[in-house]
This record gives C-alpha cells, structure tokens and sequence, in this order.
C-alpha cells in the first residue's frame, strides 16, 4: 500500500516499501542536491526512535531504519520542514556525499577513455598519448633513483620504459592505466577514512555561557556570532576561535599542536576551537564563531600524525621498501638464467611494496571508520593495537561503571533552609563543571522548577575536590568529604552529630558547606549500569586477564560494589594522582593497560594508559586526553572496540600472507615464463586492488552479550 505525504514547502513523499524497523521513502522530487540530501540525512538522524538514515540523491530517496513505533516514524516525517531543518542544522564545510561523487565521477570517467581510446583512437594517437603519459612516472622513478632510494616508484618506471622500449605499447598501457586506477582508489579512500574520522573527532559543543549586559546566558552554539563574548571555565572546551578578553588559563592544545604539556595564555593571546582549559577561566572574544577551522587542524594533524600510526602500518612499510631490490634482484637473475627479456620484465611487473604499503593503512583507517560508525572515536592506528594487545583494564566507577545521569535521591540539611534553597545554591554552582553528578544536582533543581541565576561572585573549580565561590560574602563550598573537612576545615553544626553519623550509606555524597559550616549533604543515587556485569564477563571471554575498579568512596561501599560487578581487584578513597599512580605501577609490571573514566579527575590515569578511553558525555578535558571515546549509552561499545581491534590485528596478518603469497606466485610463473609481463602486471594489480578493498570492507562482528 503506498501512503503520500505532503510536506510543507511544496514538498511530498510516498512509502515505497516497508518491513519491521525499516521504511523506504521516495520524495516526489525530480532532482536533490548533495546539500540537501546531507540536510535530510542529518535531520532524520536526530530524531527520536530512528536509529539510521540513508539519503540516496540520485534516486530521491531515504531509508529509514527505526527502534519506535511506526506512526512516530511517520509523524517525524510530516514533521520535517525545509525551512526549519536549514534553521536548526548546521551542517559540516566538508561533505563526504560531495567527496563521493568526485572521486566516483573521476573513476567512470577513467574506464571509459580507456575504452574510448581503445576502441576508437587510431594507433599513432593512442602511442603519443602514452608516450605523454609515461613521463610522470619516469620523473618520479628517476628522481629516487638518483638519490640512491629503490622504491616501487622507481620499478614503475622500469616497467613502464622497458615495454614501451621494447614496443610493447599494450603492456605500457595497461600498467599506467592500472596504477592510475590504484591511485585514485588509493586517494579516495584515504580522503574518505581521513574525513569520517575528522567528523567524528570534530566538535560536539551545544550550548556555551554567552556573556551579556544581564549576567551570563547559556545559550546555543549555533547562535554564536564573531564579536560576541563567551565565558570558558576549567574542564570545558573552548567551543570557538577567539582572544582572551579577560582572565589567564592553561590550555591543553594536544589534539592541534601535539604538544604534550599544556600552554599559558592570557588577555590578548588567540585561542583555538577544540582545544581545553586545565587551569582558570577566561572571556573569549569570537573571531570565528562555528569553529570550523577546527575540522581543517584535525584533518591535517591524521595526515601529518606519525606516531599515531601502528607498530603494524610502520612495519608494512619498512618491509615494502625493503623488498624493492628483492625484486630487482630476482628481474636480473631471470635475465640472467634464461637470457629472455620477457620473463625478466614480469618479475619487474610485480612488486610487494604495493600491496603492503596501501592494505595495511586502509585497514586500520577503515577500522578507525567503522568505529565511528559505533560511537567511538579513536584518534590513531596504534590505539587500536594497543586494545587489541590489553590485558588489563581499569575502570573508574562514577560516571563510567554507574549510570551516566546519577539522580538526587535526598536532599539533607544541616541548617535553618529548605531543601529547595539548599538545592537552589549547589545547582548555580555545579552548573558550570559538567559531571556526571554535577548533572545530577542541576537536573533534580530543573525538576523541581528551581531557577538558579547567578547570585555568586566567582567559581573556581578545585580538581578532584569541589567547588569554591562566595555568596553574599560567605565562602560556599562543595564536594568531597575530604575536600570540605579536611582540606577546608568546616566543622558540623552544633547538635548534628548524630544526623551527621547517620547518613545513608546507599548512595554518595556531596557536602555543601556555608561560612566554614556544614550546610546540607545532598545524597547522589548512583546505581550501576544493567550491563556492567555481562560486559566484563565478554571482555574476560575476549581475553582480558585483570579487570580493576578506581573509586573516591569508601572502603566498605565500594567493596559492596566490587562484588556485585565482580571485578578482580579495587582500590577504594583514591586521589587522582593514586590512579595514575597505579596505571603506573601495573605498565612497570610488564601489563598493557586500557583505563575507562569520564572526569576531570580521570585525566592523569587515562594519559598514563597504553589507551586511555573517555566516557562521551564526561569532561571535555578527559575526552581530549584520552585516545579513544565512546558514547555514554551502553558499556557493551567497550567490546565492540575490542572485538574490532583484535579484528583488525586479524586481518593485517592475513594481509601480510595473502601479499607474499600471491605476489611470491607472480614471480615464481613468471620466471618460468608461464605469464607474460602484461598478465603479471594486471593480476598483480587486481591483486593489490582486491587487498585493499577486502582491508576496507567491514570487521566480523559478534554478539558476545549472551557469553560469560
């Protein structure tokens, strides 16, 4: 049954098929343009129950796979405006769909001059073009070559010049056409692994503190524009680039520069998109308000990264170069042995270096692709060979092994004020330094309709402790245990020591203190992700020996926790310095280390770790730091990464074998003369193509949540 639906700006769509959880739309539209497919394709993916969408351009059409009820399915597509879509998404300077259809464009072009000139260029013609041809490759050939460097370039042009010496201007042809063919697939793939990865680390920054005449405005991103002035505290990232106005920071500019120790900037230095206040705060002049400068800095930064590249890619590489006066090696000996030209010439045609060095980047890039694909950001091949190769990993419980949206169970004072006034001062102080308990507090104050304005004179976040500011000129605090009462000596209120002692021992606790006094202890119900247990049992199956957990609580709490998710080891009150500490300590011990956290006071560990993984919707400083991201709704992405890195590892030594092989058998017919150098230089192409599309074709995947 076909169902038509009008849409407003003059816009309809009719079903064309339907099965359970997926419906395929066909807009009744001659034509779509790349913009508005990649506007469709983003709006759809935003709304709730549609898990994917898939625009399709040329024919008109979205597919839409879904996880809700089929009339909220349709009720998003009555819903859609093209005018309201343009208002609400901003979409990337770069577009993968525009990409796509250069380089398909560019490779049907390609295949049919080939055909063209073959069957329709006269013979004179076709040699001259080839002759032209020829010359970039002979440059380049000559070029290592005279530096005293055998890399394949310089068998390219060996091939190439000795056929077209010896008039064999059919085999000249088809290796050019074939290495052309090996380039742009190469390029294309490369510019689009490159691309993906790039989207998935670009910024994710909704909403920023926007400095006005009235006080500060939390105001979305998408409003920003050059000139305004936006506010940027410890632990955020800077969502703009701009000039410091006021106020001096530490910067942490690791992503954009690879500097490894953070950076000092005060009132008139520039500051950059992506990058992350450790230390202060400042007032940011916008110079350019969508930061999309900062998609330009991450894709030139995986470019130019060297040593974010795998053991396995750097190892590909060496021996591909080294191979090369193998090669040459075996051409000559032929010569020699058969005094025959043409057997001389098919081991030239064929090279290991290919192969090797295009199969093994296109693998870890296609897998850092995939991975985008399930939430998770890796920011370089060797952390996926680092996951695949861990033994151990460590969690931090808050935030990470806990649900990631803890909730406000009790509200609990000490003082002479409500709850709500209590939970009115702690949510206009936590709302600055998003954490997963901060979001609890400011959360519980939204539902309980508490407006929370700035009546507080300045915030400044102390790590791994609380917050300290000053309202109506007493210092309020909030935090830890140990940040209020022994760091800053508060004392309780008189006759309270019984409802201190008291306190439920169920959940957390956050001590907000007033003028040196206990004021209220707000009780965090913290429970344990549903999928916690099951995901540390598959990754044991998976072959991680030693699973820890690193917790601020006590002793007694977090024993209790310990044994329901049934972890091996726990440590318990620690600082953030005692988790990296222990990173440390189990790195010294001969262990390669994943470490899992999403705070602040996460960052050291998760620097310390062979792969430092950061909760999504945890501190921006810790996603920074860490190597990898993953998103906060499920746990069982953990396995996903694992399984797509032992994956990966997988098929890199198939690669290997598969490519010295196959390429070993070239040489070895051609020696013996069984195949001429135009069929060795086409199967030893195809062959090279076949690797490098089946190292881009997606990982095995499988269900491990029903394993223990």
């Amino acid at each position: 049954m076909r169902l038509l639906f009008q849409w407003r700006n003059k816009m309809n769509a009719v079903i064309v098929h339907e099965s359970r959880g997926r419906i395929r739309l066909r807009l009744k539209q001659t034509r779509m343009s790349l913009k508005q497919a990649d506007l469709l394709e983003t709006w759809f993916q935003q709304q709730s129950g549609i898990c994917q969408a898939t625009v399709h351009e040329r024919t008109c059409c979205i597919v839409l796979y879904y996880q809700c009820s089929k009339e909220q399915v349709l009720d998003a597509v009555r819903k859609f405006s093209w005018q309201q879509a343009e208002q609400t998404i901003t979409l990337p300077a770069h577009s993968s769909r525009e990409l796509n259809r250069e380089f398909q464009e560019k490779l049907v072009g390609k295949v049919v001059m080939k055909a063209v000139r073959t069957l329709f260029l006269p013979a004179p013609l076709r040699i001259a073009r080839l002759l032209w041809n020829m010359v970039p490759f002979l440059r380049r050939g000559l070029h290592y070559l005279l530096r005293g460097q055998l890399k394949v370039e310089v068998l390219d042009a060996f091939s190439i010049g000795i056929s077209a010496l010896r008039r064999d201007f059919a085999t000249a042809d088809a290796v050019i056409f074939l290495l052309q063919i090996g380039e742009l697939l190469e390029e294309w793939t490369r510019k689009k692994s490159v691309e993906d990865l790039a989207q998935c680390m670009s910024l994710n920054v909704d909403r920023v503190w926007l400095q006005t005449s009235e006080g500060e405005v939390l105001t979305p991103i998408s409003q920003i524009q050059a000139g305004d002035h936006v506010v940027v505290r410890v632990g955020s990232i800077i969502p703009v680039d701009g000039v410091i106005l006021e106020g001096e920071v530490m910067i942490n500019q690791s992503s954009l520069t690879g500097e490894s120790v953070p950076v000092a900037k005060h009132i008139g230095s520039n500051v950059y998109a992506g990058t992350v206040v450790e230390e202060g705060e400042c007032v940011i002049d916008v110079q350019k308000a969508s930061g999309q400068s900062r998609y330009d800095q991450i894709i030139s930064m995986i470019e130019q990264s060297e040593q974010m590249k795998s053991v396995a890619e750097n190892k590909a590489s060496n021996l591909a170069d080294k191979l090369v006066p193998y090669t040459f090696a075996g051409s000559l000996l032929s010569f020699v042995l058969t005094r025959n030209v043409t057997r001389a010439l098919s081991v030239l045609m064929v090279d290991f270096s290919c192969a090797l060095k295009l199969a093994m980047p296109l693998a870890v890039l296609s897998a850092m692709r995939e991975a985008g694909k399930e939430h998770i950001t890796v920011k370089g091949g060797k952390f996926l060979e680092k996951v695949a190769q861990a033994d151990t990993i460590v969690f931090d419980k808050t935030g990470t092994l806990t649900r990631a949206c803890p909730t406000v169970a009790k509200v609990i004072p000490f003082i002479d004020q409500s709850e709500n006034e209590i939970l009115r001062l702690a949510a206009c102080l936590e709302e600055h330094f998003p954490h997963s308990m901060a979001n609890a507090v400011v959360e519980e104050a939204k539902q309980r309709g508490l407006a929370h304005e700035e009546f507080h004179s300045k915030v400044e976040y102390i790590v791994a402790h609380g917050i300290a500011s000053t309202v109506n000129g007493a210092t309020v605090l909030i935090g830890s245990a140990h940040f209020i009462f022994e760091d800053e000596g508060c004392v309780l209120p008189e006759g309270t020591q019984e409802k201190f002692d008291t306190l439920p021992e169920e959940y957390s606790h956050l001590y907000l203190a007033i003028g040196g006094k206990l004021a209220a202890v707000i009780c965090i119900a913290d429970p344990l992700r549903q999928e916690a247990a099951e995901v540390l049992a598959a990754l044991r199956h998976m072959g991680i020996s030693q699973t820890v957990m690193l917790t601020g609580d006590s002793q007694r709490t977090a024993a209790a926790i310990a044994a329901q998710l049934g972890v091996d080891q726990f440590r318990a009150e620690v600082l953030p310095a005692d988790k990296a500490n222990y990173v440390a300590d189990l790195r010294a011990e001969g262990h390669t280390v994943i470490m899992v956290g999403d705070g602040i006071n996460d960052s050291p560990a998760l620097s310390e770790a062979d792969a430092g993984i950061a909760i999504s919707d945890g501190a921006a400083i810790a996603q920074e730091i860490a190597d990898i991201t993953i998103a906060a709704e499920s746990l069982w992405e953990l396995v996903r990464l694992r399984q797509i890195s032992m994956e990966l590892m997988k098929r890199i030594r198939a690669n290997y074998r598969f490519v010295l092989g196959f390429n070993g058998g070239l040489i070895g017919l051609g020696v013996a003369g069984i195949l001429s150098p135009a069929t060795s230089a086409t199967l030893h192409n195809l062959s090279t193509l076949g690797v490098s599309l089946h190292s881009m074709s997606p990982l095995p995947k499988k269900d491990l949540k029903n394993k223990k």
